[in-house]
């Protein structure tokens, strides 16, 4: 029955009506930040905007936010049963804690909390951390959380984190020549496979442009990705229509979406890409001529 039904909405993905590329992509903007001082029971104050809501997507991608955490700003300790979440830091320092093993992660990195884990994050720094979270669910649109009523602050912590991280750093990347059928050389790494996630959250990537490359055109019958960019400027094309894109935007590459990526500016075109699959370990990547 799901395979009768991925089939159907390839089916009928081509004859829907989309905005144009352009209005699609979306930018962090802290004008539309929401301020909330009891996030799960939490720390202090996080500011926080839905970037792309899971509405948008046929997988079961449920919300991407971005926002600020302030000094002493936070999450409060708490369980998801139904979903898998995914907090990343952009700068500064963050405790993070998973499952009760706390550690302090320095921005750009990213821990992912899995179904029935528990999970928290704190900002004990004078400085205010850019923060994002990604969340995938078992099924599609159900969210659930309990909370433990824990703000984790001051909790012992582990020199070295007891939990699974991603660490977006560009000297762990490797090259990878005419990417797809691009241009020049590339760097990239899949930072988390398949097999970390229990839902069909299927891989967190970080691939970097040096001015003057571009990935070549693919799509992918089931996967759909988010993309984010750290850092830098472009542009991205998907299905013939082309668009800039720079630093905190981000974009849906819905299912077979042909799309591909340039770095035309002169810096380092940095993203972070989050995969979420139809079906479990369904990543097929075909390239388009």
């Amino acid at each position: 029955m799901r395979t009768l039904f991925v089939a159907a909405l390839l089916l009928t993905a081509p004859l829907l009506a989309r905005d144009p590329l352009a209005n699609r992509i979306a930018h962090a903007d802290p004008a539309t930040y929401t301020m909330s001082d009891d996030v799960h029971a939490g720390s202090g104050p996080m500011g926080y905007a839905t970037l792309i809501p899971g509405s948008e997507f046929t997988t079961n991608f449920y919300f991407i936010h971005r926002g600020i955490l302030p000094p002493g700003g936070g999450i409060g300790h708490h369980f998801h049963n139904q979903m898998e979440e995914m907090y990343f830091i952009f700068n500064g320092k963050a405790e993070f804690t998973i499952d009760g093993n706390t550690s302090t992660l320095e921005g750009p990195a990213g821990a992912p909390c899995r179904l029935s884990h528990s999970h928290a994050i704190h900002n004990p720094t004078d400085d205010t951390v850019e923060w994002m979270n990604i969340s995938v669910t078992a099924r599609k649109g159900k969210y659930d959380a309990f909370n433990t009523n824990n703000t984790m602050v001051g909790a012992e912590q582990d020199e070295k984190p007891l939990f699974i991280t991603s660490q977006f750093d560009k000297a762990l990347l490797r090259p990878m020549p005419n990417f797809h059928g691009g241009k020049g050389t590339v760097m990239y790494r899949r930072t988390l496979q398949p097999e970390v996630f229990y839902t069909n959250w299927s891989f967190v990537d970080h691939l970097v442009l040096p001015p003057g490359t571009s990935t070549g055109k693919t799509r992918h019958p089931s996967v759909e990705e988010l993309y984010y960019v750290l850092n830098g400027s472009g542009t991205v094309t998907i299905t013939g229509e082309t668009a800039p894109f720079g630093k905190d935007d981000a974009l849906a590459i819905l299912l077979n979406d042909v799309h591909s990526l340039e770095n035309n500016g002169t810096t380092d075109l940095e993203l972070i890409i989050v995969g979420a699959a139809t079906e479990k370990y369904m990543l097929e990547t075909i390239d388009v001529k």
